[in-house]
This record gives C-alpha cells, structure tokens and sequence, in this order.
C-alpha cells in the first residue's frame, strides 16, 4: 500500500508538468507612469507566467491610495513614492516594504522634471528657482516625497517651502491644468512632463536632479501579508519584474532610448500600458531602474527628515531603513544572475 501515497505527489508534478498547475494570483496597484516599465515588459513578454503567476496590475492615482489595501492584504504589490503614510503605518507596526527602486533620476536620466506654465516662463514670472514664490503647485497627494523635492528647490532658490501653494490632483488632470492655467507648476514624472510640454501650455525649465540629486523617486512596496505568507511568491514576482526592468535597460543609451530598432518593442509595451501615443513615449527621458532593484536609501531619509520638520511624521523613532526589506530583490537577483547589458 505504500506505493499509493505516493500518488497525488505524482499526479502534482503531472500537473505542473503540463502547465495545469493553477498559478499563483498575485494584486499589484501600478501608476501609470515610467516606473512600471518593468511591470508591463514582464506582463508582455510572458515573465509572470514563466513564474507561474497570474498578476493584475491595478491603476491607482498613488501610492499613498494604495497603503490601505497593502495592509489589508487587498494589495499584495504597490508601487509609488516614499510617503507620510508609509512611516506612520511603520509607526502603528503596520508593515509595509519598500523591496526595490522602481527608478529614481540620475546624470543623464533626467525623467522627473520641473514644469512651469509657459506664459509664466514667456512674461517673465518664472526667471529663476527663487520665482517659485508665490506659485500654486498641483501635486499628485499629500505626504509623498514630491514635497521634499519641492522643498529643495525653495531651498535652492533662497526662499521657503510655506512660499508656495499647493493644490491636489492626479497627473492627468495636472497636464490639462497647465494648459487652462488653473495650476502655475507642478514637478512631474515621464510621460506626463512630455505630454504638458508637447501640447504647448507648459515648459520643462530643469530636471529635479540639478536641486535634488539621484532622487528615488518611484519605489516598489510588498504588503505585510504576502511577505509572510507567501514568501516564495514573492521571490517569483521580483524576478519577473526585475527581468522587464532588465530588459528596458538593454534598450536605453546614455540615458536615452536606443536609435537602432531595440527599443522599438518596449516603447510599444509602455505606450499601450499607460495609454499614451508612442511619439509621447519615444519623446520622454527615461528614468534609471536598477537592474537589481538597489535603493539610494539616502534619498529616503532625507525624505523622512522633511516629513519629521513639518510634523507629519511624530514618531522620532522610526528610521528610513525601518521600512526597507531588500532580501526579496537579492534573492531574485541572485537567482537570475549577474546582469549583463545588450550590446
């Protein structure tokens, strides 16, 4: 009788074998915006399913939207910026980690970028960073890192960050707020800073990166319980992803899409993921996505300091590496390899 019990283990690898195997479902709250590149190659190009994941990726205005639902497990995977609510959810013991740059900007990779109404920039208004003063800024949500970026460029241009006014909306409705003037400026991420500036209100006067270097600017979040619960999905997910990051690595020169063909494929995957005209997209600046996920943690604390000085985060004892958990991209990175560039 032995013999039988080994029976459904057999069957089970029969199943996998042919692909019968259910996959593993796996809720991802994405941006629209460049850092889910890497989520929408990996989905185009059969990286989840080679995992056995079956991933659905769930637009969201932004991460801070996400965190309820990252922490009621309604979320496995979010994705956006450091945040007021990501420290104070530390705070209370709620965890949710921040497991890999999505991208951040860099010398050369200059896809986050300041932008000002053009008829402030025509008339003059807006000459130089200490004309900030007085602008009204639409910003995504409050309590994300956009803040502390603002607050360099006040800094940077010798006045203060309570200088500025700032309104909320979600970056499609800030481009088309531009145009009818209802906001002055807002600090944008690729390809919405593209779109306001070819539809002509807007101009792009400076990258973040000349008052804010290597800004993490777009991270990739786990919620509580799929890392502790499915620890091994998790693993999966991170290798698909980091392929797809991988793979717009390959297509990119100098911080600039590729001339020769290669990256045609994957500005098609990102134009017809976020929905916008490939011409938009081959238009944009890319951001720098680590092909093993590694975080510029300096950026991060130097977020928290701002969101300790203005009081929104009251616990001082939380540290910026509290919230990070990089295990998952090392294990994924090193199951995939030393990454080595196209030529």
């Amino acid at each position: 009788m032995k013999p039988r019990r080994l029976l459904p283990f057999v069957a089970a690898l029969a199943l996998f074998a042919t692909g019968a195997l259910a996959a593993d479902k796996v809720q991802v709250g994405i941006l629209n915006a460049a850092g889910d590149i890497g989520m929408f190659v990996a989905e185009a190009r059969g990286y989840f399913k080679a995992e056995n994941l079956d991933v659905t990726l769930t637009p969201l205005d932004s991460a801070v939207k996400m965190m309820p639902s990252l922490s009621t497990g309604d979320l496995d995977v979010g994705s956006g910026v450091a945040s007021v609510a990501l420290y104070n959810a530390a705070a209370r013991k709620i965890d949710v980690r921040v497991v890999a740059s999505r991208g951040r900007t860099a010398p050369g990779y200059i896809y986050q970028s300041l932008i000002i109404r053009k008829d402030l920039v025509d008339s003059g208004r807006y000459k130089t960073l200490a004309d900030l003063k007085g602008l009204k800024f639409g910003f995504v949500s409050p309590g994300a890192s956009l803040h502390s970026i603002l607050n360099e460029a006040a800094k940077a241009g010798g006045i203060k960050y309570q200088d500025i006014s700032v309104v909320y909306m979600n970056f499609p409705s800030q481009v088309a707020a531009l145009q009818s003037g209802a906001i002055d400026a807002s600090i944008m991420v690729e390809p919405y800073a593209g779109q306001a500036v070819s539809l002509g209100g807007a101009v792009n006067v400076m990258p973040t990166e000349t008052f804010y270097p290597s800004d993490e600017a777009s991270l990739l979040l786990y919620g509580d319980k799929f890392i502790k619960e499915r620890p091994d999905v998790a693993v999966r997910l991170m290798k698909a992803f980091l392929r797809g990051v991988r793979d717009f690595n390959d297509v990119l020169k100098d911080g600039r899409w590729r001339t020769d063909g290669k990256a045609d494929d994957v500005i098609r995957i990102f134009s017809k993921g976020v929905n916008f005209p490939e011409n938009i997209v081959r238009a944009m600046t890319p951001q720098y996505a680590d092909p093993d996920g590694n975080l510029n943690v300096e950026s991060l604390r130097k977020d928290l300091a701002f969101f300790k000085s203005t009081g929104e985060v009251t616990s001082e004892s939380i540290k910026a590496d509290d919230i990070i958990d990089l295990s998952f991209a090392r294990k994924a990175a090193q199951e995939l390899g030393p990454y080595k560039p196209a030529p």
